[in-house]
């Protein structure tokens, strides 16, 4: 099969693309020397792209086809993240406190292995092929950056993306049409009590005890006050408070997320947050404000899209390489390209205990079954093929 033979001819590039991004990873907006690599494999195989020069990280590339017609865009993204890298491979990150313990580098060689299958391929393109490579999905911010770049997003009719999941069994990939990733938001609270001496609390006003009974008091939404089939997780993550000991805390203050699935949850879980900090830290004396930030909007797949992502993985790996994927809490800036056209976001797996791949994403031992990048290029390529056909 043709498939068989591009995943064959490429395995090796892929897999070497990807050790060598993995050792010089780059945090957030810092992509600078990845870009830069990433921009000459691309002048190597004389594909045309433009650096993102607002702070010289992201790219984006074009592939034409042999045919005329439409425009559809894959991405990856190519950010690293604070962690030091426990995995003992040979190729781990040469970075101190810097690795890619989420995939991204995968995604970067799986996008560069599809750009060279789209060469070999080029007479099966009706319109243009834009190659997006983005910089700090893991701030929530990249997606966003680069929209405004160019005029790719303008003249694009969809857009696919694929994200390595350690819990997805190496050899499949996880889909799902509709609502698949949360959204992520993220509030701090701040508590204003009177601080006293430890031995008389009740001439203060514990800002400490005022925080727990907040921390609890905020349970309850999801428990008693959303519709009961809407996933919903409220998770206060950090809570710091008090100087000493013996001393009552008169300040206290507590940050954590939010995530859910449909876009107008969120205003209404920053209302009745507001009420329950308000009205419980008045119960006991004390003031507190709640500043919510809505970061990242729920990744909701186009049904479209979808579908020819199911097609593109049937043909690629065969039907019982496809699995129905639960509801993702995970958030994924993806959402913001989906906002404005339809998309389709996909897991390709690679959970094998054979190769120690079974750690989850953001784990300091994060590390991935290899063999299954070529399939999951292969599949990035298939997936704009046929919507360029399908659109044609």
């Amino acid at each position: 099969m043709e498939h068989d033979k591009l995943m064959e001819r490429y395995n090796d590039d892929i897999i070497r693309l990807r050790r060598e991004f993995h050792r010089h990873p780059e945090l957030s907006f810092e992509e600078t020397e990845t870009t830069r690599r990433i921009a000459s494999v691309l002048d190597e195989w004389g594909i045309p792209y433009q650096i993102n020069e607002e702070k010289h990280t992201g790219l984006v590339a074009r592939i034409s086809g042999a045919h005329p017609g439409k425009a559809v865009a894959l991405r990856a993204d190519i950010d690293a993240l604070p962690v030091t890298e426990k995995t003992g491979l040979p190729f781990a990150s040469e970075v101190p406190g810097r690795m890619h313990a989420c995939g991204h580098d995968n995604h970067i060689a799986m996008l560069l292995g599809a750009a060279r299958m789209l060469l070999d391929i080029r007479d099966q393109i009706y319109g243009d092929v834009y190659l997006v490579f983005q910089p700090a999905e893991e701030a929530g911010k990249g997606a966003v950056y680069m929209k405004k770049f160019g005029d790719w997003f303008a003249k694009i009719g969809a857009i696919f993306g694929a994200h390595i999941w350690s819990s997805v069994p190496a050899g499949t990939v996880a889909i799902r049409t509709g609502p698949f990733m949360a959204a992520a938001d993220k509030f701090t609270i701040r508590i204003h009590g009177v601080q006293s001496h430890g031995s008389q609390p009740w001439s203060g006003v514990d800002a400490i005890v005022v925080g727990s009974a907040i921390v609890t008091n905020l349970q309850s939404i999801v428990s008693r006050q959303l519709y009961a089939i809407d996933p919903v997780v409220v998770t206060v993550g950090k809570f710091q408070g008090g100087d000493r000991w013996n001393i009552v805390s008169g300040e206290a203050v507590l940050e954590g997320t939010t995530r859910y699935f449909r876009r107008e949850i969120g205003p209404e879980l920053k209302e009745r947050m507001e009420r329950i900090v308000e009205e419980t830290a008045k119960a006991y004396g004390a003031t507190a404000e709640l500043d919510y930030q809505f970061l990242i909007l729920p990744t909701i797949n186009d049904d479209a899209c979808t579908a020819i992502a199911r097609q593109a993985v049937t043909e690629v790996l065969g039907p019982d390489a496809i699995q129905e994927s639960d509801l993702v809490m995970g958030g994924e800036d993806f959402a913001f390209y989906q906002e404005d056209k339809p998309g389709c976001f996909i897991f390709v797996g690679t959970h094998n205990p054979d190769c120690n791949a079974t750690y989850p994403n953001h784990s300091n031992y994060f590390t991935s079954d290899e063999s299954v990048l070529a399939g999951g290029a292969r599949v990035y390529a298939q997936m704009a093929i046929d919507w360029l056909k399908q659109n044609s």
